[in-house]
């Protein structure tokens, strides 16, 4: 009989196992079932959910071109940075830029093992997993490749589905870029606080250094913002700072980044931060906001974002030089006003702490002004004042430092200017470094230099504070020029048949309202003087308006007006009347500039501009402007009309109302004219050496005297000297070169033409020999000049 199998018969519980036994097996057994049940579709579920999510996640590819917002920045000539615009501040630097230090801060803290794991750290999340459990406060496990995942692609929010795709994207990311391709992204675009992104614009930020530059210490500071940059900010919170900078300096030692020594170092080493007023760059606010508006213009919003580098023609030295030259003359000014009081009172206590407390708050709203300083007075008296400034320090004000504001100090003084405890005010260093009292101007000034060969902007201030006026008064403010528009109004008459040797009557004039259509006119010198005949050459050198209106009155209004109008000046803004000779009507600091080049480049008109060439973030140029030669120019005027006329604009800087400026500079080869309107409103200063022409006005926004004994000579002239005595070192003497058409007679110059007649009366006039006109005019114009020196 064969052998049949039969199945071997399941295990069961031993028959005296306890029932309750075998219903626990059972249940085991079911339940581990499911579980494996649940898992297998769980891992469907979310292989299916990868599988569905990760064709949709972004294309990374483009990170290995990283391209982030890069702002528009704004360069002198030399390469000096003027400004920069746009929501981020950054500079994109490659890996192998930023300096080892500075990456290992960041590893030390933010991902120690990243270049060991492959995008999520396990080791780290269980490390940090273990750590929360036991802490109240949590420890993240983020790695830097998720960072970058995170913060270049993914919202800020936290959910589970947000969290994937920061997962998936990591192993994207792993997979297409290598280590040192994340880490520069990272390192690049993180924000760091203070509107920096990336860490070569935060060491700018925080140090105003370079990032090459950085020690162990600002490397760790810098780390440390990542995590949270208002609560790590140095500047603004600077013990929470210091606590997380100490911490990571031991994470990097603990990594072996740095030795003990460096480490003790580092912990000791003095950081000196940037402030928000302490600024190492040029002061050159207006002209960035032109060069910004400029680009603009052309790109647009992209302006902001493409990482534009605009060059200019600026050069950094003179400008550094017009800015504390025009600050320096309006501040010099400013002593000399009636003082208006204290910017503000406050209550301070009696606690040495609260009174900290109380300066620091009051100061806060009362920033400095460059270096026109704010302080809160602690004591004062006829004889000295202690003030406080925001940093602690205390400072005393004796002697010819409480004079501009002796009125304070009065025990009569109204309770709006007094001086005592708790007065905001405002100080000054002087030269031998102690300290004087003084007060924000309400006086506006305006400075620029231009290349007149080609029309190059070399310095420009458009006010006293960028911040505190953004009105451009260079390109905007259309003041009267007064006396500084006189030597146009001569340029008109030497084409009419005057000359240098011309002889004009400088004696009362007055006009009937018949005569002048409105109001009867009586014009007077400034000086109120009259000084009867001399030759042009003086009358223009003492600026006797006589003589101007006299002259324009043989010239005619409207001619002289046309004749204007080559230099750039808009005609409509000079009416044709006999005012046109005192410079009544309207012209703009930088139109000025652009006359007076005439005279200085032998007659040809240029254009003014600022901006050389463009380039993108990596250097390659976009836009490259080269202006025409100066011979290329249209003319304004023949070339020997501007040499009479610089003739003539030497003398003044010679004996006239501006010798001081020859006298000062030691150089012959200096020309201008100094300006002031009727009541002393405005006051200019224009002139140039053969390479540089430079303009200076002073007034305020609103119209008003500045004084009675103010003129552009006393406020104007000294700006000018003082910038030209800075720019014009090395430069040699210009040694000027006689044009054709131009003779010398006696010592005087003359067109050929009128040569022959020099110095000899040739209009039969039955006035004496000495007021008649030197040359033979023109014979339309033989009347008037009849009646002029009849007058």
């Amino acid at each position: 009989m064969p052998h049949s199998r039969e199945k071997a018969p399941s295990p069961k519980p031993p028959a005296h196992s306890p029932r309750w036994l075998r219903w626990l097996l059972r249940a085991v057994v079911w339940l581990a079932g499911l579980g494996a049940a649940g898992a297998l579709a769980a891992m469907l579920v979310v292989g299916v959910g990868l599988a569905m999510a990760y064709p949709n996640l972004p294309d990374v590819s483009d990170l290995a071109d990283y391209r982030p917002k890069l702002p528009l920045r704004v360069y002198s000539t030399e390469g000096a940075l003027l400004g920069e615009f746009g929501e981020e501040r950054r500079n994109l630097t490659p890996i192998a830029d930023i300096p080892a230090v500075m990456t290992q801060a960041v590893l030390a803290i933010e991902d120690a093992r990243f270049f060991e794991h492959g995008g999520v750290d396990y080791k780290g999340v269980l490390r940090a997993a273990l750590a929360n459990l036991g802490r109240a406060k949590s420890q993240g496990a983020s790695t830097i490749t998720m960072q970058v995942a995170r913060n270049v692609y993914l919202s800020s929010e936290k959910t589970l589905t947000r969290k994937i795709y920061e997962i998936l994207l990591t192993f994207k990311l792993e997979h297409l870029l290598t280590k040192n391709q994340i880490l520069e992204i990272y390192m690049n675009q993180i924000y760091l606080g203070n509107r920096a992104y990336g860490f070569a614009a935060a060491s700018e930020a925080y140090f105003g250094k370079p990032l090459k530059s950085i020690s162990i210490a600002e490397a760790a500071m810098l780390a440390g913002l990542p995590k949270a940059p208002s609560a790590y900010n140095p500047i603004s919170n600077p013990k929470r700072a210091r606590v997380r900078q100490l911490y990571i300096i031991e994470r990097m030692l603990d990594n072996g980044f740095i030795t003990a020594a460096q480490a003790a170092a580092a912990k000791q080493e003095d950081l000196r931060l940037r402030s928000s007023t302490d600024s190492t760059r040029v002061h050159a606010e207006y002209v960035a906001e032109m060069a910004r508006q400029l680009i603009f213009a052309q790109y647009g919003a992209e302006a902001y974002t493409r990482g534009l580098n605009v060059y200019t023609t600026l050069n950094a030295g003179e400008q550094e030089v017009a800015y504390a030259a025009l600050r320096k003359g309006i501040m010099d000014y400013e002593r000399r006003q009636h003082y208006r009081g204290p910017e503000r009172f406050v209550s301070l206590p009696s606690s040495a702490a609260e009174v900290e407390d109380a300066i620091d708050d009051a100061l806060a709203n009362h920033p400095d002004n460059g270096d026109v300083l704010a302080a809160v007075v602690l004591e004062a008296n006829a004889k000295k004042i202690v003030a406080a400034r925001a940093d602690g320090e205390q400072i005393e004000i004796t002697g010819e430092g409480l004079k501009p504001a002796q009125s304070g100090l009065s025990d009569k003084a109204p309770p709006n200017i007094k001086l005592r405890r708790g007065a905001v005010i405002r100080v000054l260093q002087t030269p031998k470094k102690t300290w004087e009292i003084t007060q924000l101007p309400e006086v506006e000034g305006a400075f620029v230099a231009i290349d007149p060969r080609s029309g190059a902007i070399r310095a420009l201030v458009g006010g006293f504070d960028f911040d505190k006026n953004k009105f451009n008064h260079v390109t905007q403010a259309w003041r009267q020029p007064g006396s500084s528009f006189k030597p146009f109004i001569y340029s008109a008459a030497l084409e009419k048949g005057f000359t240098p040797a011309t002889v004009v009557n400088d004696a009362p004039i007055f006009f009937s309202a018949g005569a002048t259509g409105a109001q009867p006119w009586e014009p007077k010198n400034y000086d109120g003087k009259y000084d009867g005949p001399m030759t042009l050459r003086t009358g223009l050198a003492k600026s006797k308006n006589m003589v101007s209106i006299r002259v324009l009155q043989a010239v005619g209004p409207k001619t002289a007006q046309e004749w204007v109008s080559r230099f750039g000046f808009d005609a409509d803004k000079h009416p044709a009347y006999l005012t046109m000779a005192l410079g009544a009507g309207s012209v703009t600091p930088m139109q000025m500039a652009t006359g007076y080049s005439a005279f200085a480049n032998g007659g040809y008109r240029v254009n003014p501009y600022l901006i050389t060439r463009v380039t993108d973030h990596k250097g390659r140029i976009l836009s490259n402007f080269q202006p025409p030669a100066t011979e290329d120019n249209p003319r304004a005027i023949d070339a020997r009309n501007a040499f009479i006329m610089n003739s003539l604009l030497q003398e003044i800087t010679r004996s006239g109302t501006a010798a001081r400026a020859q006298a000062t500079l030691k150089r012959p080869d200096l020309y201008g004219k100094t300006g002031t309107t009727n009541d002393s409103v405005d006051a200019w200063f224009a002139g140039f050496q053969p390479t540089l022409t430079a303009v200076t006005w002073i007034g305020y926004d609103q119209p008003r005297n500045l004084g009675s004994r103010e003129t552009g000579g006393g406020l104007a002239l000294p700006i000018w000297i003082s910038f030209m005595d800075k720019a014009l070192k090395g430069v040699p003497v210009a040694e000027p070169t006689v044009p054709p058409g131009v003779v010398n007679v006696s010592g005087e110059w003359f067109y050929d033409e009128y040569a022959r007649s020099a110095g000899i009366p040739s209009l039969g006039m039955d006035a004496p020999a000495a007021t008649a006109p030197a040359v033979a005019p023109a014979q339309e114009e033989r009347s008037r000049i009849l009646d002029l020196f009849r007058n």
